[in-house]
């Protein structure tokens, strides 16, 4: 994701810079094809930016800001990571006591190969100058207003059905299969839920491969629905469904039984 967003701005002939260090081949490959300029370090990409934007695993936002301020930047920091609105306020405050400008963010969709695909929210007050800067790019902005935490919470409550269902309905396969009611389950989807078998099966082939990723983004949405006043338990058992996949990370072949078969731990007494 981030290389899109790198290549959605150089298409529109924004200078962008990004860290090689420590990266993969891969990563490096991705950034060549978005004509992305490597940065020698941290705090010379922080001294020649105007605008860092932030797209990383949501465990590491913090530390990430953290590192961008540290090296000295004072521009406007977008924050486009998939955490809880009381994350992104707490780097907005981080940001703030460095003297720069923070913009909340939330990215729904993979990275777009065409416009209308993926859209980017954005909330704070300088999101309509950050808007700009994607115009008629592949990345569809959406402007939520001043209040810091509107993007993130957006991202957090489409993820909420995404992630979280899609952990559900794996666990509830697992959980029939354990039982040894699955067939009879499945029997029963056909007749009064026609298509929620298959529609398990395309879970678990999407989710499995990413589904490392996901664990620390539910604890996100688990804390955020919880500062709400809202349920938010579920979706920490759907972090434990996603860690239980780490076997699967960037798999190119999914068999469902087998992504089934990973969520099944013996119970207390059996």
């Amino acid at each position: 994701m981030g290389a899109a967003v790198g290549a959605a701005l150089t298409a529109r002939d924004v200078a962008v810079e990004w860290l090689p260090a420590g990266r993969s081949e891969a990563t490096r490959a991705r950034a060549a094809f978005a004509s992305l300029t490597p940065a020698p370090d941290l705090r010379s990409l922080a001294a020649s930016s105007d605008v860092v934007v932030s797209v990383v695993p949501p465990e590491a936002a913090v530390e990430t800001a953290r590192d961008v301020v540290g090296a000295g930047f004072t521009g406007t920091y977008l924050d486009a990571n998939a955490i809880a609105p009381a994350t992104a306020r707490a780097i907005d405050r981080m940001v703030a006591d460095a003297g720069g400008e923070f913009v909340d963010g939330g990215i729904v969709g993979g990275p777009p190969r065409a416009r209308g695909e993926t859209r980017l929210f954005l909330s704070g007050a300088r999101a309509s100058a950050v808007a700009e800067l994607f115009d008629d790019s592949t990345f569809e902005v959406v402007c939520l207003g001043d209040t810091i935490g509107a993007a993130s919470a957006m991202k957090a409550a489409y993820a909420a059905y995404t992630k979280g269902g899609g952990a559900l309905l794996m666990a509830v396969r697992a959980y029939a299969r354990t039982e040894g009611v699955e067939a009879q389950l499945l029997a029963e989807w056909a007749r009064s839920q026609p298509g929620l078998e298959a529609r398990s099966e395309i879970v678990a082939r999407l989710h499995a491969p990413k589904g490392w990723r996901f664990a620390a983004e539910l604890r996100e949405i688990e804390a955020a629905f919880d500062d709400a006043g809202v349920p938010g338990g579920f979706f920490g058992a759907a972090a434990a469904v996603s860690t239980r996949l780490r076997a699967f990370k960037d798999a190119a072949e999914i068999d469902p039984d087998e992504v089934f078969d990973a969520l099944r731990q013996a119970p207390p007494g059996h």
